[in-house]
C-alpha cells in the first residue's frame, strides 16, 4: 500500500514551522494513543502513522531529505535514513519531550531495554517568611529555619546497614522500570516494588529505617532586599533537598508575606500615610512632624487645604526592586470634625457660622437653609 504524504498525516501545510508540526502531532497523539483507544486497531495505526510522520518532519535534516527526495530519499544508503532503523533506534528519544509529558509516563523507550535508574537531583522546597512593612521598606537580614531531607550519614543514602548491600529488585530486574508494549512502543513506568531504585533492601539501616534519607534542620541567613513586596519569591540555590546518587541539591524558595502596618500602607512602590488635621490647621496652615520608616519628616500643611488633598514627597517611598528609583511618600489630608467640644468652642463655632452666613448672603435661600442647618 502506498504511503501517505507526511504533511497530510499531520494535517499541516508544507511550509509549516517546527512548532506547528509539534503542536499538530501532540493533538493527534492525544486523540489516537493506544492507551486511550484500547481494542481499536485503526486508532493504533493512525497513531503509528502520525509518529512516523513526526519522526521525519520534526527533524530538520530528515525533513530536508524528504522534501527533496521523498520516501526514496529516506531509504537511500549513505544519503538518507532507513525508516525501519530509525524506529528501532532513535524515535523514542525524539518523542520523550512530547509523549512523556503528555501521558505522564516515566520514559518512552525502544524494546532494546532501559537504563538503570540512577542520579536524581534533589527536590526544591518552599517556606513562607513574615516581614513587617518597615522591614520590607528598609530590607533586613533574617535567619530562617529549613526542614529538609538529606542522605543518611550512616548508610550514605543506600538504606542498607553498613557492611551489607541492597538486592537487585526481582520485579523489574534492576532496571527501576516496568515496560508494557503498545504496538511498536514500549512504555516504561516506575517499578512499584523498588520505587525506581532497581534494588530492594534486606538489612535496612537502623538510623533511617531503610529509607536512605533523614531529616535535616538547618538555619540559613537570608538577606531580604529593600522594596520586597507581598508574594515575592527569593530563590536560594542549592539549599533545597539533597540529591540522590550524586545528583545536585534542589533550591530553596522563600515566599514573602508582608504584614499590615497600623499607620502606613503600600500601593505599588508608594508609601501611603493618612494625616488627620483639625479645622483650624486646615484653614490657617501648620507644620506637623510625623515619624516614618526612615526618620522624622516635617509636613507643611498649606493654608485652606481641602479634605483629601495629597501632599507628595518624591523619592520617599519603596525602592524599585526590579530597577532604579524609588516610589513616593503620599500624605493624604483628612480634616477631622471635632467631638466633645467645650462651651467656649461651641460659642466660637456659632460665631464662625454667623460670619459664614453673612459671607454667603447672596446665595439662594435654599443654600442658606442648608448652611444654617
Amino acid at each position: 500500500m502506498a504511503k501517505k504524504d507526511y504533511y497530510d498525516i499531520l494535517e499541516v501545510p508544507r511550509n509549516a514551522t517546527k512548532d506547528e508540526i509539534k503542536q499538530s502531532y501532540r493533538k493527534l497523539a492525544l486523540k489516537y494513543h493506544p492507551d486511550r483507544n484500547q481494542k481499536n486497531p485503526e486508532a493504533e495505526e493512525k497513531f503509528k502513522e502520525a509518529s512516523e510522520a513526526y519522526s521525519i518532519l520534526g527533524n530538520d535534516e530528515k525533513r530536508r531529505i524528504y522534501d527533496n527526495y521523498g520516501f526514496n530519499g529516506l531509504n537511500m544508503g549513505g544519503r538518507g535514513f532507513s525508516t525501519s532503523s530509525f524506529f528501532s533506534d532513535s524515535i523514542f528519544s525524539d518523542f520523550e519531550d512530547i509523549l512523556g509529558d503528555l501521558f505522564g509516563f516515566g520514559s518512552f523507550s525502544s524494546t532494546r531495554g532501559n537504563k538503570r535508574y540512577g542520579t536524581r537531583n534533589g527536590s526544591d522546597i518552599g517556606i513562607e517568611v513574615d516581614l513587617t512593612l518597615e522591614e520590607a521598606y528598609k530590607g533586613i537580614e533574617k535567619t530562617v529555619t529549613v526542614h529538609k531531607e538529606k542522605n543518611c550519614n550512616v548508610c550514605d543514602g543506600t538504606g542498607s546497614e553498613p557492611g551489607t548491600t541492597p538486592n537487585v529488585c526481582t520485579h523489574c530486574g534492576g532496571t527501576g522500570n516496568i515496560r508494557r508494549s503498545q504496538g511498536f512502543f514500549s512504555i516504561s513506568t516506575t517499578c512499584s516494588l523498588c520505587g525506581g531504585s532497581g534494588s530492594t533492601i534486606s538489612h535496612p539501616c537502623k538510623k533511617c529505617n531503610g529509607k536512605g534519607r533523614i531529616e535535616d534542620i538547618k538555619e540559613i541567613k537570608v538577606t531580604f532586599p529593600p522594596g520586597v513586596d507581598n508574594g515575592n519569591r527569593l530563590r536560594i540555590t542549592g539549599e533545597g533537598e539533597e540529591g540522590f546518587n550524586g545528583g545536585r541539591p534542589g533550591d530553596l524558595y522563600i515566599i514573602i508575606n508582608v504584614k499590615e502596618d497600623d499607620k502606613f500602607k503600600r500601593e505599588g512602590n508608594n508609601l501611603i500615610y493618612e494625616l488627620n488635621i483639625s479645622f483650624s490647621q486646615a484653614v490657617l496652615s501648620d507644620d506637623i512632624k510625623i515619624k516614618t520608616f526612615y526618620g522624622t519628616e516635617k509636613i507643611k500643611i498649606p493654608p485652606e487645604v481641602q479634605d483629601g488633598k495629597i501632599i507628595k514627597l518624591k523619592g520617599k517611598g519603596f525602592k524599585n526592586i526590579n530597577g532604579w528609583g524609588k516610589g513616593n511618600l503620599l500624605i493624604i489630608i483628612k480634616v477631622v470634625t471635632p467631638t466633645n467640644i467645650s462651651k467656649r468652642e461651641r460659642e466660637i463655632y456659632k460665631e464662625l457660622r454667623e460670619i459664614e452666613n453673612k459671607k454667603n448672603k447672596n446665595l439662594s435661600s435654599e443654600a442658606k437653609e442648608f448652611l444654617i442647618n
